[in-house]
């Protein structure tokens, strides 16, 4: 059984709905000191961990091989420390990036106090940093973050200060042109 869905609205004297596409933030909303909550969080599991390692070569024995990882201080397998970071930037890109970045622009003072576990939950937070104008760039601008993950005790197992070239708000032509009409 197949269904039609009706794109008309059904009361034809109403506007149609508003919609709203989800997005990152634009150079102009960033606020330094503004810390973001990034959710839902992240349950790494055997699985990613084995994929992720053996999908970029990385052929550590600590990530791989459980009865070896026994033996070590840690007494179990450890999940890769890049699939932390990844995982880290990639829980902010909703709320901070998506479609409003031009590039990263590059890491720095990347820590991993505490090692992660298959089965735990990696939650982030951002804090913007600083954030400035392009100067080569009309129409963007440079915000540097500071991305932490902790784990589902609060432990943080990652912190990363990224710096990246975002968009800024994109004029709106009518408003411009109503403006210079209207001063």
């Amino acid at each position: 059984m197949t269904q039609s869905i009706n794109t008309e609205s059904v009361n034809e004297d109403a506007s149609p709905a508003r919609r709203i596409t989800q997005r990152g933030l634009w150079f102009d909303e960033f606020e330094i000191g503004t810390v973001y909550e990034h959710r839902p969080g992240r349950t790494v599991t055997e699985a990613d961990n084995v994929l992720f390692t053996t999908q970029t070569m990385n052929t550590q024995a600590l990530h791989l091989d459980a009865a070896y990882s026994a033996g070590t201080e840690f007494g179990e397998p450890l999940v890769n420390s890049m699939f932390t970071l990844s995982t880290l930037v990639g829980l902010s890109v909703a709320q901070l990036t998506q479609g409003t970045i031009v590039a990263n622009l590059g890491f720095s003072e990347i820590t991993f106090p505490k090692p992660v576990r298959h089965g735990d939950t990696l939650y982030a937070e951002t804090v913007v940093t600083d954030k400035r104008e392009s100067k080569s760039r009309p129409g963007q601008g440079i915000v540097t973050f500071e991305h932490t993950a902790r784990n589902q005790h609060g432990d943080v197992v990652a912190i990363a200060v990224r710096k990246t070239l975002m968009q800024c708000r994109p004029v709106d032509p009518e408003a411009e042109a109503e403006t210079k009409e209207n001063p």
